[in-house]
């Protein structure tokens, strides 16, 4: 773990329990006096704490000062993700974020399940955890739209991931793209984009939706 979250961070004195707790002083066994790094994931600060004492379920702990320290990709990448499984999701969502995807906006299309609902606190929670473990200084960003058109609305630049002989490569300044459910899009939502905003992979395999969305995020930003 590279630094471990607390919506807290940057106040002078902080009282440490929970998983939290645990984890420094069961699993790390962290003693009085030792040296803790934190974030809030809403800055680009890293905060450095000391142990100031240990109680059986908790621990006091003092802020001894903070450096200006962003981890981020130079890249900027959202993706418009037509809705999926929400099993599906929280099983990609960790390695997106690791991979260093900006945002991503959920999208009802026409192939979207009704009656799939997405837990957005579940989902913050692996992306706090994701961003602990890869170092991340923000975590990713979650939204909605309630059609493609909407979203083209927000981002109008964007691109399209679906067959096409038009290749995924980095000759290619992509900012935003949608990547379609199981079934892809209708007719009438891929009209919605130009011919030469339709891109694909080189590659006769179909890929499931999270596997393309790791795939192109992979093409993008690493």
């Amino acid at each position: 773990m590279q630094f471990l979250f607390n919506e807290e961070a940057g106040k002078d004195s902080l009282v440490i329990d929970g998983d939290s707790y645990k984890y420094l002083f069961k699993v790390r066994r962290i003693k009085s006096g030792s040296i803790v790094e934190l974030r809030n994931l809403k800055d680009s600060n890293l905060y450095l704490y000391r142990v100031v004492s240990i109680d059986r379920k908790s621990a006091t702990i003092s802020l001894i000062g903070s450096e200006e320290k962003e981890v981020m990709p130079q890249k900027s990448l959202t993706i418009g993700w037509c809705i999926v499984d929400p099993k599906t999701i929280e099983k990609s969502i960790a390695s997106l974020n690791e991979i260093g995807v900006t945002r991503i906006v959920f999208i009802k299309c026409a192939y979207s399940q009704a009656n799939f609902k997405i837990n957005i606190d579940r989902l913050e929670k692996i992306l706090i955890n994701s961003s602990q473990q890869c170092g991340r200084s923000s975590k990713m960003q979650l939204g909605f739209a309630n059609s493609i058109f909407d979203f083209l609305s927000d981002y109008p630049n964007s691109f399209l991931l679906d067959f096409s002989r038009n290749r995924v490569d980095d000759t290619l300044d992509i900012s935003s793209i949608v990547i379609g459910c199981e079934g892809g899009l209708s007719k009438d939502e891929r009209a919605l984009f130009k011919e030469n905003r339709v891109i694909g992979f080189d590659t006769p395999l179909i890929l499931r939706s999270e596997s393309a969305a790791i795939a192109v995020a992979s093409k993008v930003l690493i």
